[in-house]
């Protein structure tokens, strides 16, 4: 894509077997940290504080440049900096294969299943998919310039959501209770009122979003993040930053998910964004679209007009076409895939298997429901819901799907098993990985002389998405994402890589 680096954090669920209840979520992510530092040696460990809730070896850096570590006590990875789709959806697909390897060769695979999901049905605990994308300074980063990417990102979930079974308790004050009915508890009301709960919804996240714009990622999550930290030059770049999306199993949802949004920025970017898209209750729409069980899909603008998702991304999806056809191979791929996936959404949902997650989970529970002659309350559905997150390929009904052949490819078996253990070789990411690479072949080094008293109590090594340091050494910048460093970064340890 052009001028465009992308990255995916993946929050990941752990579903504990009930013959091992001694098994806790916290002690798991930490002995899976453990098997990929310690035992496979992916990576190097952090030595210093990253915050208040990162101590020195909460985590740490991997060969192939991204990060595994624990966040609120759940595992997560971030890919490297990707500049292009095909990059990041192999680093993304790496990072579920070493979290799943270490699972496996902790000798954990018959207690505990990884899941890539967003919910957890029982506690409503919600795990998230956070995007990031850089853009230029001059984007504008203000609640105008940013309304046409709001109603984007509400109505993208047609074709980007990993579906669910059920709701979770929502912010407006609904519950629920009990298949096909809900209850509202407010303070100060004495009656309660029922409604119909939905069997399915099409989006994970969806019911977690509360706000449009906020600043913090935790309760109160927006559909736009709006925390300056752009983790590059700020003069020059500002990281957008989202996590209003479900993590996808299909390699086609991520890749459509990413491209998509990039060529959005891009129109916003260069002020050629449809007018007249802005959603009048964002929020609201985005929870609608989600569980619409007619899938009609209807929006209200903030000029009191109706208008179904799939115009609004029809309106974008022509924008990106008259100003961006022809930019490069990849646009080109949005460009067809988008038009495509539109067109079937307007058809038989079943066309869209393989494709798009929450057709292929509706799918399946649906096939399974006919086959069992089951209601929307068989607990099975729940179950069903979550296995089809499931890393493991002999378990996951992702996988299974993978194996009938229903499954497109956007990469390959061999490019995800390389970006395992490498960056790609076009980002900052190239350089930062032959650093870790050389700390753990080599160790930080031995400083020619002894350690001044302004290093004394340094750690041997800090490394950060846009700096490092080994000690004894000044710090090195990596301010520029497109730039790999890597010849610069070989002088820096000393030319022994």
């Amino acid at each position: 894509m052009l001028n465009r680096i992308f990255g995916l954090e993946t929050e990941y669920g752990l579903l504990i077997n009930q013959d091992r209840p001694e098994y806790s979520p916290s002690w798991l992510a930490h002995r899976i940290r453990d098997q990929v530092f310690h035992i496979e040696r992916r990576g190097v460990l952090d030595l210093h504080h990253r915050g208040h809730d990162e101590p020195p070896g909460n985590g740490g850096f991997l060969t192939n440049a991204g990060r595994i570590y624990l966040d609120m006590g759940h595992l997560e990875y971030a890919s490297p900096e990707c500049g292009s789709l095909t990059d990041l959806v192999a680093s993304d697909r790496a990072g579920d294969q070493l979290v799943q390897s270490a699972v496996q060769g902790a000798g954990l695979a018959d207690h505990v299943s990884l899941i890539k999901n967003n919910i957890d049905h029982e506690t409503d605990a919600t795990f998230g998919c956070h995007e990031n994308y850089l853009v230029t300074r001059r984007f504008p980063f203000s609640r105008r310039g940013l309304s046409p990417l709001v109603s984007f990102l509400v109505t993208r979930q047609v074709f980007t959501g990993a579906g669910r079974v059920g709701a979770a308790a929502t912010p407006d004050g609904w519950v629920q209770v009990g298949v096909g009915q809900a209850i509202l508890h407010r303070p100060g009301l004495r009656d309660a009122r029922t409604r119909t709960v939905l069997p399915f919804q099409i989006s994970q996240r969806a019911d977690h979003i509360v706000n449009d714009f906020f600043e913090w990622v935790q309760q109160n999550r927006s559909i736009i993040n709006t925390r300056d930290e752009p983790l590059a030059d700020p003069n020059q770049y500002r990281r957008i930053h989202l996590l209003c999306g479900d993590s996808n199993m299909a390699e086609y949802a991520t890749a459509l998910k990413m491209g998509t949004t990039g060529l959005v920025l891009q129109l916003i970017e260069d002020g050629h964004e449809p007018k007249g898209l802005e959603i009048g209750e964002p929020v609201e729409a985005l929870q609608d679209i989600s569980r619409d069980q007619e899938r009609q899909w209807l929006v209200t603008l903030a000029s009191g007009k109706t208008i179904s998702a799939l115009d609004i991304q029809e309106r974008f999806l022509d924008a990106v076409q008259q100003h961006y056809k022809g930019q490069d191979e990849e646009t080109d791929w949005v460009l067809e895939q988008w038009e495509q996936v539109l067109t079937d959404l307007r058809g038989d949902y079943a066309k869209l298997v393989g494709r798009v997650d929450w057709a292929s989970k509706l799918w399946l529970l649906e096939t399974f429901r006919e086959a069992e002659q089951v209601g929307w309350d068989d607990p099975m559905l729940k179950s069903l819901d979550l296995e089809y997150h499931n890393l493991h390929p002999e378990r996951g009904l992702y996988y299974g799907l993978l194996d009938e052949g229903r499954v497109p490819r956007v990469t390959t078996d061999k490019a995800i098993e390389l970006a395992q253990e490498h960056p790609p070789r076009n980002t900052r990411a190239f350089g930062r990985g032959e650093v870790v690479r050389h700390l753990l072949v080599c160790g930080p080094g031995v400083e020619t002389q002894a350690p001044s008293e302004e290093h004394r109590f340094l750690p041997d090594y800090v490394i950060n998405w846009s700096v490092l340091q080994l000690r004894g050494r000044p710090p090195f910048l990596m301010a520029d994402p497109f730039k790999t460093y890597v010849q610069e970064v070989r002088a820096y340890v000393g030319g022994n890589l």
